[in-house]
């Protein structure tokens, strides 16, 4: 029965206005909300008892709880007219999209949104989720999602689909295609930041949070190895381990044309590298770069899913993996009676072994202990391939009661990776070889020297091998200030830069940290190198009989 019903039917029981009131409440207070919903015939009202109260508030408890759990109406798509709502508050000036895509509140990576407002990260979209409740007590708005690069407003919780926000969502996840890389070193690029400043795409700074600038420059001269990097910004590898994963982010991140910054941040990846190497390098401990290279190469090559023993099972070997030929002859000591000293004598027997590199060692000779007239400590100079000489099978070197000989074989790798050992540790102090290595980057070198004769390679014998400059990572030794604590006045800290080639101009390229500026070929070897990419130089033969000029 309604209540209209209701009143009519106190109204012909002649009471009064009064009475009527206070009756009408009782009836109405009476009705169950289904009885006064469903039919015409209430049941009678109830007495004002204990029990019928505590049911009556347990009733208007759980319709109210009821009303609590329902989730707020959500539109599903903008109204008519009002897709560009919100918008206008995006700032692009402060979108970093570098750093680990951890929730602001929760630092759970699963779900997790940015604020195109204000650059943080929160989990979720939902009604109960920390972008959901960011969005109504700072007014933002506009969220995307950083795994699908959706783009949502919050808190109605429709898509937007605007092409005006293509360039944010290019920035989070740049993609290129085919004939992109195919022009990275052909075609000489320019691209502009959102603040005006000219860079060239893939030469750009990197940030040096604490002391991550062996991992920096490993990266930059990586990133410049074009099958490698061609790998990266190519393949799909959404389903690859996270090492492989944020490497690809990184890769196209520092070849990224319409970046809004000038530079890249590895956060990323060193959060991913921290945490696979048991905190064996980090951001706040400096490292070597070639301990570091050694390791990522490895586990890249694992992460791609390589083989431990079939050799070219991943890119990185395809790359930089080569045969290496090892002469071993034992040293033994006699004693020699007759004149009263012991006799080192060569074993007659000599072992050979084939191994498997991804870099070379170069040994430098030893240091002057004298100084100048200026009482300065002599820096010598030695030629790149005087160190390379290791590897011609003549000279041997003696290690662990052994006499080692080496040479390189068929088929070299098309890119060679060159360490030249600077650093050494005895039982007192760390020691460093300033010796200076010449080389013409522009000429390039010739390993044919260092190679083994095969007849059955299809590589004409006694024709150069020729190999061209890619990278070069330099180290220098800088004197810490008195005010730097937690170290001795005058210790001597290591920093890294790295010398690149840019093939599309044929210029070369300093990096290091956030500064990058060009620098001359014939000056390249003025610095301390110690770790050089050469790339082998195409000819005829290399180029499948195509008739292509030799390329360099």
């Amino acid at each position: 029965m309604s209540k209209r019903q209701a009143s009519e039917a106190l109204d012909e029981s002649g009471d009064s206005p009064a009475s009527k009131r206070s009756r009408f409440d009782d009836y109405t207070m009476g009705m169950t909300p289904a009885s006064a919903d469903a039919d015409d015939h209430p049941t009678p009202p109830r007495d004002n008892g204990e029990a019928d109260d505590k049911a009556d508030h347990s009733s208007d408890d759980d319709e109210m709880d009821e009303e609590d759990e329902k989730a707020p109406i959500r539109q599903a798509e903008p109204t008519a007219g009002y897709d560009d709502l919100y918008l206008d508050t995006i700032d692009r000036n402060v979108l970093d999209f570098d750093f680990e895509k951890l929730c602001s509140v929760t630092l759970s990576n699963i779900n997790v949104y940015a604020c195109l407002v204000c650059g943080k990260y929160y989990q979720g979209r939902g009604p109960k989720s920390h972008a959901y409740f960011h969005a109504l007590d700072e007014d933002h708005h506009v969220f995307i999602n950083m795994s699908n690069q959706k783009v949502y407003v919050l808190p109605e919780g429709y898509e937007v689909k605007s092409k005006s926000l293509d360039d944010i969502k290019y920035v989070s996840d740049p993609r290129y295609t085919r004939q992109e890389v195919a022009e990275l070193d052909r075609v000489p690029r320019r691209a502009l930041t959102l603040a005006g400043k000219e860079y060239v795409p893939g030469f750009v700074g990197m940030n040096n949070i604490k002391e991550n600038d062996y991992l920096n420059v490993v990266v930059q001269a990586l990133s410049h190895v074009s099958p490698l990097r061609n790998f990266f910004l190519l393949e799909d590898l959404s389903s690859a381990p996270e090492l492989v994963k944020r490497t690809s982010i990184l890769f196209r991140k520092i070849w990224n044309p319409r970046a809004f910054k000038a530079h890249v941040s590895p956060h990323e990846l060193l959060q991913e590298v921290s945490l696979r190497s048991n905190k064996r390098f980090t951001l706040t401990a400096p490292s070597d770069p070639a301990d570091f290279l050694s390791w990522y190469l490895n586990h890249l090559h694992l992460g791609l899913g390589g083989s431990r023993t079939k050799p070219h099972s991943s890119v990185i070997q395809k790359i930089f993996q080569g045969r290496l030929k090892v002469e071993s002859q034992a040293i033994t000591a006699r004693a020699d009676e007759a004149q009263d000293r012991l006799r080192f004598e060569e074993s007659s027997e000599i072992q050979t072994d084939i191994t498997r590199f991804l870099l070379l060692t170069l040994d430098l000779p030893p240091a002057p202990l004298f100084q100048d007239e200026q009482e300065r400590n002599i820096i010598p100079q030695v030629p790149l391939t005087t160190i390379l000489a290791k590897y011609n099978g003549v000279l041997a070197q003696e290690l662990n009661a052994q006499r080692r000989r080496y040479r390189l074989l068929h088929p070299l790798p098309p890119f060679l990776i060159l360490h030249i050992k600077r650093f050494s540790r005895n039982k007192f102090v760390a020691e460093r070889n300033p010796t200076i290595v010449t080389f013409d980057a522009r000429e390039g070198i010739d390993v044919s020297p260092y190679v083994e004769p095969d007849p059955n390679h299809p590589h004409p014998p006694g024709e150069p091998i020729m190999y061209d400059l890619v990278a070069n990572i330099v180290h220098e030794a800088v004197r810490q200030r008195e005010d730097v604590a937690d170290s001795a006045v005058g210790e001597e800290r290591k920093t890294w830069k790295v010398q690149l080639r840019n093939k599309a101009t044929d210029e070369w390229v300093v990096c290091q940290d956030l500064f990058v500026d060009k620098i001359q070929a014939e000056l390249l070897y003025l610095g301390e190198s110690y770790l050089q990419i050469w790339e082998r130089r195409r000819t005829p033969t290399t180029a499948q009989g195509k008739g292509k000029a030799v390329q360099r």
